[in-house]
């Protein structure tokens, strides 16, 4: 009985430290795809021309700079799993098992990868008139946004942007001041339904910081006897030319665009002003 039992043996059970180890090396693996797939999404905005979309070009610095250290660190993070010895996988693994996290950390990466790719296959668009009917539409600059506190009139009438318009008219409000003045300025068309159907607004969204700060302003058209706004489709972009004017609209005195020319024109590279 006793030989029997010390000839014996259990069937081999697999390394348990292997197993932790070859678990441990796919999970480092989904964080260097996380970044690598993070970075390249950032490269994509930044090549693509669309981070203007999203981000003042003041601080497209910021994404241009983090696409590029997420790609080192994706790269170095590769490189040490890659020459990394067994016997450091397993020390990483016990250091890694005494480290306390919200989520488990293949779930925040799987988690932060998703997002990665979802960023990498959306291509960012511009605000259009839907967007600027929510927000609403403003023909002056309120007490918490940007406003100068005086506008220098050196650009010349019809050098100015929409934009421009509306700080001058924040400083210097009278609507008289303006008439006759030319007009030369690019925006997407709305349709105000408070309006008279012989008028439309050329609009712009302004980015003080990010798109999820952007507002829109713009600038009253009256058209003329020939012409109504049903032949300018909403969210179409029109370069406006003519002289400024007086009308009165939603019960005020505001100035408004007497046109002499509309035409048709694609939508800028950068939609938005500043």
């Amino acid at each position: 009985m006793r030989s029997r039992s010390s000839n014996s043996s259990s069937p081999p059970q697999p390394p348990r430290q292997s197993r932790r180890g070859s678990g441990l090396f796919w999970r480092e693996m989904l964080d260097v795809l996380a970044l690598g797939v993070w970075s390249a999404m950032l490269f994509r905005y930044w090549f693509g021309g669309k981070l203007l979309l999203l981000l003042h070009p003041n601080y497209a610095w910021l994404s241009n700079s983090a696409a590029i250290i997420l790609a080192l660190l994706a790269l170095y993070r590769a490189w040490q799993i890659f020459r990394a010895t067994s016997a450091s996988r397993s020390a990483s693994a016990s250091a890694d098992s005494a480290h306390v996290t919200l989520l488990p950390g293949n779930l925040s990466s799987a988690i932060l990868l998703t997002v990665a790719i979802f960023g990498l296959i959306y291509t960012p668009r511009a605000f259009a008139s839907q967007t600027a009917v929510q927000r609403g539409i403003s023909e002056t600059l309120s007490l918490t946004r940007a406003r100068p506190q005086r506008f220098e009139r050196a650009a010349t009438p019809e050098e100015r942007s929409i934009i421009d318009w509306i700080r001058l008219v924040n400083v210097y409000p009278e609507p008289d001041a303006y008439e006759g003045e030319s007009v030369d300025v690019k925006g997407f068309v709305i349709h105000p339904d408070n309006w008279p159907d012989n008028y439309l607004m050329v609009s712009r969204f302004v980015l003080t910081c990010c798109a999820a700060d952007a507002y829109p302003v713009g600038l009253p058209v009256k058209l003329t006897d020939a012409a109504a706004r049903a032949d300018y489709a909403v969210d179409s972009w029109l370069s406006v030319t003519g002289q400024m004017q007086t009308e009165t609209l939603d019960g005020r005195r505001q100035i408004a665009i007497a046109p002499t020319a509309i035409r048709a024109v694609e939508e800028p590279r950068n939609p938005y002003e500043y």
